[in-house]
C-alpha cells in the first residue's frame, strides 16, 4: 500500500513521461499525433487486399479476425518490448532524482495502452462499415483490456529490470515475441488448433485473452467463463510475480548502470 501511495504521489511525473513517449514518437513528422489512427487504417487496408483478393481464408471477413486479434497482441508485444529497454533508457534520469523506479516500466505500458484505446477507435469504424456491428458484449472489454494491461505490466516489470544485468536480453525478446505470436492464436482460430494440442496451448497466457477479444468484436457473444478465469489468475500472478521481482532487483540498479 505504501508503494501504491508512493506512485500515486508521483502520478505526475507518469503522466509526463507517457505524454513525452507519445510526442516523441511521431517528432518531426506532417501529421504528427494523426499517424496513431492512420497507421492502424493503413494495415486494416493492406488486410483487406490481401485477404479478399490474394490470400483468400474460409474464415468470413478475415481482415477483421485477423485484425481485432493483432490489436490487443501489438499491445502486448510492444509494452514487453519497450518495457525491456525502459530502464536503460532512464539511466540519466534515475540516477539524478530520486522517484520510485516502477514508474518507469509504467510508462512504457501507459504508452502503448493509450495507443490500443486510439486504434480501438479504428477497430469500432471498421466493425460498423464492414457489416458486423457491434455486440452488447462490447461492456466486457474494458474488463479483459485492463487484465491485459495487468499481465503486460507484470512481465514488463520482469524484463526492464532482468535487461539490466543481462542487456542480450532486449535483442532476444524480439525474436522471443515473434515465436510467441505464432504460438497464439492471432493469424489463425483457436478452432484450426488440433484437439490435443489445445491444452498446451491454454498455458500461453495470452491465448485466452485474444480468444476473448473475438469472442466479443468479431463472434459477438459472451466470452467463455473459463477463460475468463485464466485471464484473471495470468494477470494477477504475472503482476504480483512482476512486482516482487524488480523490488529486487532493483536494489542493484546504481550500480549496473
Amino acid at each position: 500500500m505504501n508503494d501504491l501511495k508512493e506512485i500515486y504521489n508521483y502520478k505526475n511525473m507518469l503522466f509526463n513521461l507517457v505524454r513525452k513517449d507519445l510526442r516523441t514518437r511521431y517528432k518531426g513528422s506532417v501529421l504528427g499525433f494523426l499517424w496513431t489512427f492512420i497507421n492502424p487504417l493503413l494495415q486494416l487496408c493492406v488486410y483487406t487486399m490481401v485477404f479478399s483478393v490474394i490470400m483468400k481464408s474460409d474464415i468470413p471477413k478475415y481482415y477483421i479476425h485477423l485484425f481485432v486479434a493483432l490489436v490487443p497482441w501489438i499491445f502486448f508485444q510492444t509494452s514487453i518490448t519497450s518495457g525491456s529497454s525502459s530502464i536503460i533508457s532512464n539511466k540519466d534520469l534515475i540516477k539524478k532524482i530520486y522517484f520510485p523506479r516502477l514508474i518507469i516500466p509504467m510508462s512504457a505500458v501507459n504508452g502503448a495502452f493509450m495507443n490500443m484505446l486510439f486504434t480501438m477507435v479504428v477497430v469500432f469504424i471498421a466493425l460498423i462499415i464492414s457489416g458486423l456491428g457491434i455486440s452488447k458484449y462490447i461492456i466486457i472489454l474494458p474488463i479483459i483490456m485492463i487484465l491485459e494491461y495487468l499481465l503486460a505490466l507484470g512481465l514488463s516489470f520482469i524484463v526492464s529490470a532482468l535487461n539490466v544485468y543481462f542487456r542480450d536480453l532486449e535483442h532476444i525478446l524480439g525474436i522471443a515475441t515473434m515465436a510467441w505470436m505464432y504460438l497464439t492464436p492471432v493469424l489463425y482460430s483457436i478452432d484450426n488448433v488440433p484437439e490435443r494440442f489445445r491444452k498446451i496451448f491454454s498455458l500461453n497466457p495470452m491465448t485466452p485473452i485474444i480468444v476473448a477479444f473475438r469472442d466479443i468484436l468479431y463472434y459477438k457473444k459472451m466470452p467463455d467463463l473459463s477463460h475468463m478465469g485464466m485471464i484473471l489468475i495470468w494477470s494477477i500472478g504475472f503482476i504480483v510475480i512482476g512486482y516482487v521481482s524488480f523490488q529486487k532487483l532493483q536494489k542493484g540498479f546504481a550500480e549496473e548502470l
